[in-house]
């Protein structure tokens, strides 16, 4: 069996007296689709933030790609392919859809950006941007600024925005949230699209799009992993229906 692209092991974190992650341990296969549910406050955003570096673990260590990333911050572990978006839409608004995402194809490069001239206007910068955007069907707004986008094409700028980086690793916080159901269906299409050619961990409350993309499903409730299997173990699971789909049913 092959090692895993990321690997959890006791992974712990505490705000004052609150342990919001305890003990967890997680391993993500490569091209793997791993949901991560649970309800309100089970701690799901914090783990998030730990693996992408955004938060430091108090004990415990993670592993990408068979490199121990525990104390490493946040851009070196973009830099090294672990990409993420957020439960709220971070896009810079007054740029184009296809200047977002030149800016993280400059990121990656290291090309050079001056603000009287936009990265986008460079063609090596402007082709892969270009790619990305096809990607999750977003070229028909390449050239209108972000700001003026639907939410749900916002959402799917971020997922281009976070491909363009040429991750191995896609961390994908509440990819749906605040999406109406037409805009849900068509992130789900485009997820879709992405199984298999990178390893993802998506933290999703819609619970028809979790079973519509993963493959293995993690149940965090209280800060701890309760159930991890394939979507049909987990929603039979006595102990996951009672803690949160038989809430959710």
């Amino acid at each position: 069996m092959s090692n895993p692209v990321l690997r959890l092991e006791h992974l712990c974190k505490s705000f004052g007296a609150l342990r919001v992650t305890d003990g967890v341990d997680l391993d993500i296969m490569a091209g793997e689709t791993h949901a991560i549910i649970g309800p309100n406050g089970a701690g799901k955003t914090t783990l998030i933030h730990q693996i992408s570096g955004a938060l430091a673990p108090d004990a415990g260590s993670i592993t990408f790609e068979g490199r121990d990333v525990t104390h490493l911050a946040m851009p070196a572990r973009s830099h090294l392919g672990l990409a993420r978006t957020f439960q709220v839409t971070q896009v810079l608004p007054s740029f184009t859809a296809l200047e977002n995402v030149a800016l993280a194809v400059q990121a990656r490069s290291g090309s050079s950006f001056h603000f009287w001239q936009p990265s986008a206007r460079e063609e090596v910068l402007n082709r892969p941007a270009l790619e990305a955007l096809k990607v999750v069907d977003l070229t028909y707004r390449a050239h209108t600024a972000a700001g003026v986008l639907s939410h749900g094409e916002k959402r799917r700028l971020e997922i281009a925005i976070a491909i363009a980086q040429a991750p191995k690793l896609l961390l994908l916080d509440e990819p749906t949230a605040g999406a109406g159901a037409e805009e849900a269906h068509r992130l789900v299409t485009t997820l879709k699209g992405l199984k298999h050619r990178y390893a993802i961990v998506l933290v999703e409350h819609d619970m028809q799009a979790v079973f519509a993309l993963a493959d293995q499903i993690s149940v965090l409730v209280e800060g701890r992993i309760i159930a991890s299997g394939d979507p049909r173990s987990v929603r039979a699971n006595p102990a996951v229906r009672a803690a949160y789909l038989g809430e959710a049913a």
